[in-house]
C-alpha cells in the first residue's frame, strides 16, 4: 500500500462495535505489521496523541463480490426497459473498450469510492483477461496486475478471484458453446489453460503486494462446461484458496442445465467437487429445497448482492433458508448500481420482509457480521473483520450526527448504522493502521468524483 511501515498508533473511538455490543470510549492500539495490539474499553477521554474517531467505529467492511468495470454502467443502464440479458449486451460494450491502463485508472477510482464507503477489502470477480478478440497481452496477467495495483493505490485489500469463463452457454450436449465475439477476451480456451495462466500470478507473500491474495472463480455453469469444473475446483483446493461461483442468478440457467444435464446447477457443482467450506455461491437466487440443503450441508457460503439483484430484476434469494441450512452469508455490491454495504445489509432484511410480509429475520448485529467478519472469511482474510487484538487494524467510523443517524440512543448505534446510515455517513477508514479516509476525504485520491468522471468518460465509444 502507498505508505511507509507503520509504528505504534492509537485511535480513540467515541463508540465501537465489539462483537455485537456498542461500547463507549474504546482505544484501538495498532502496531508494526498493521495489526491491532490492544483493544481497551472504558477509556473515557482520548489518550495523549491519539487520533479521535467521533461516531461508531466498526470493523472494516468486506465487499465480497465486485466487477469493477461495471461501475461505468451506472446510470446508462437505467434508460428504458429490458432484462438481465439486455443489460448484459451493454456490459459487453463497455468491456470491449478496456485496456490494462484504462482498467487500472477506472478500478483505482472505484476502489477509492469503496474506501470512502468504509470498505477495506474487496473480492474482485475478474474475467476480463485478454485483449479484445481474445489476443493475449505480452504479459498474460496484465489485467490482473492492473487491478491489484489499483487496489494498492486506492489503499484497500483485494482478493483477486481469477475467473474461468470458457463458453457462451451450456450447449446441446453440455460441452459448451464457443464464446461470442464479445466474450473471447474472457476465455482461456480450456480450464487447463486458465489454470496455467492463473498460476503465473501469485501475489501471496510478495512484499510488494501484502494487500493482495489470489482466489479462483467459476463464472457459472453456463460459462464453464461440466467436464472442466473439476479442474478449477482442484486448482483452488491445492492452494487452499477461496472459490466463488455465480449460481442460479437466472431461471434460464436452471432450465438449460436441467435440459442438458438433468440436474440443477447446484447439483452439477456438487457432482464435480465445487461445493465446500472454501466455496462461495454468489446470488443463489433460484433454488429448490434440495439445492438449499446441498449448499448448507457442504458448508458452502452464499454472497447476496441485493442492490444488483433488484436492479437487474433477478429476484429475491432464499437467504434465511440458506442460513438455517448452514451457509454463512456475506454481501457484495456486484455491478455497483450503488457502492454502499449498509444498503446491502439492510436490503437483505427489507427485501425478505417484502417477500414474506414479516419482520425481523436478522438482527443488526447479524447483518453487520455478514458485512464484516463473514465477508472477510469468504475472501480468505480470516484475520480481519473483528475489533480484537491480533486482528488486522482495518476499521471504519460512521457519523452519528448526520441527518440520517442523529437521534437514537448510543446503545442502538448498530441498528442506526444498518437501518439508517449510508456510505455518505462514513467519516473515517483505516486499513492496516493507516488513516486512509479522514473526515470523509480520501488521503491519496483527493478528488474521487473527478477520477470517476474522467475514467468513465474515457470509455465512452
Amino acid at each position: 500500500m502507498p505508505s511507509t511501515e507503520l509504528t505504534e498508533l492509537t485511535y480513540w473511538c467515541e463508540y465501537a462495535w465489539l462483537n455485537g455490543t456498542v461500547e463507549p470510549g474504546v482505544a484501538l492500539d495498532t502496531g508494526a505489521g498493521g495489526r491491532l495490539t490492544a483493544v481497551r474499553t472504558g477509556v473515557e477521554a482520548p489518550p495523549p496523541g491519539a487520533t479521535v474517531l467521533r461516531g461508531l467505529t466498526l470493523p472494516g467492511l468486506a465487499n465480497a463480490h465486485s466487477h469493477a468495470f461495471h461501475r461505468a454502467l451506472r446510470g446508462t443502464v437505467q434508460v428504458g426497459s429490458g432484462t438481465f440479458w439486455t443489460w448484459r449486451d451493454t456490459m459487453y460494450q463497455t468491456a470491449s473498450l478496456l485496456t490494462p491502463d484504462s482498467y487500472y485508472a477506472l478500478a483505482r477510482a472505484v476502489y477509492a469510492e469503496m474506501a470512502l464507503a468504509g470498505i477495506t477489502c474487496v473480492g474482485e470477480f475478474h474475467y476480463l483477461h485478454h485483449a479484445p478478440g481474445g489476443e493475449r497481452y505480452d504479459d498474460p496477467n496484465a489485467m490482473s496486475h492492473a487491478l491489484v495495483a489499483a487496489a494498492r493505490d486506492a489503499g484497500i485489500r483485494i482478493t483477486l478471484l481469477d475467473t474461468a469463463y470458457l463458453a457462451s452457454g451450456i450447449g446441446r450436449r453440455g460441452r459448451g458453446e464457443p464464446p461470442t465475439r464479445q466474450q473471447r477476451r474472457f476465455s482461456d480456451g480450456t480450464a487447463e489453460a486458465w489454470a496455467e495462466r492463473a498460476a503465473g500470478f501469485v501475489p501471496e507473500n510478495d512484499p510488494d503486494r501484502p494487500h493482495a491474495r489470489l482466489g479462483a472463480a467459476v463464472h457459472s455453469v453456463r460459462a464453464v462446461p461440466a467436464r472442466e469444473l473439476g479442474t478449477v475446483a482442484e486448482w483452488a483446493r491445492e492452494r487452499d484458496a477461496p472459490l466463488h461461483v455465480h449460481l442460479s442468478e437466472q431461471t434460464a440457467e436452471n432450465e438449460s442445465c436441467r435440459s442438458v444435464h438433468g440436474v440443477t446447477p447446484t447439483e452439477l457443482l456438487a457432482d464435480h467437487g465445487v461445493l465446500g467450506p472454501r466455496t462461495v455461491a454468489v446470488h443463489a437466487t433460484h433454488l429448490d429445497g434440495d439445492d438449499i440443503r446441498r449448499l448448507g450441508s457442504s458448508g458452502t457460503g452464499v454472497c447476496m448482492c441485493p442492490t444488483t439483484e433488484r436492479d437487474l430484476a433477478d429476484g429475491i434469494g432464499p437467504a434465511p433458508a440458506l442460513q438455517r441450512a448452514g451457509s454463512s452469508l456475506s454481501l457484495g455490491s456486484d455491478s455497483h448500481a450503488v457502492v454502499d454495504l449498509f444498503e446491502e445489509a439492510r436490503a437483505l432484511e427489507l427485501d425478505e420482509r417484502l417477500r414474506s410480509r414479516t419482520r425481523g429475520h436478522w438482527t443488526a448485529g447479524q447483518l453487520l457480521r455478514a458485512a464484516t467478519e463473514h465477508g472477510h472469511a469468504a475472501l480468505g482474510w480470516p484475520e480481519a473483520g473483528r475489533l480484537e487484538a491480533g486482528q488486522l487494524a482495518d476499521f471504519t467510523t460512521v457519523a452519528l450526527d448526520s441527518v440520517r443517524t442523529a437521534g437514537p440512543v448510543p446503545r442502538l448505534a448498530g441498528e442506526t448504522a444498518v437501518f439508517a446510515a449510508t456510505a455518505c455517513d462514513v467519516r473515517h477508514t483505516v486499513v492496516g493502521g493507516r488513516h486512509l479516509v479522514q473526515d470523509g476525504r480520501h488521503t491519496t485520491v483527493p478528488d474521487v468524483p473527478r477520477a470517476l468522471t474522467d475514467t468513465i468518460a474515457a470509455l465512452r465509444p
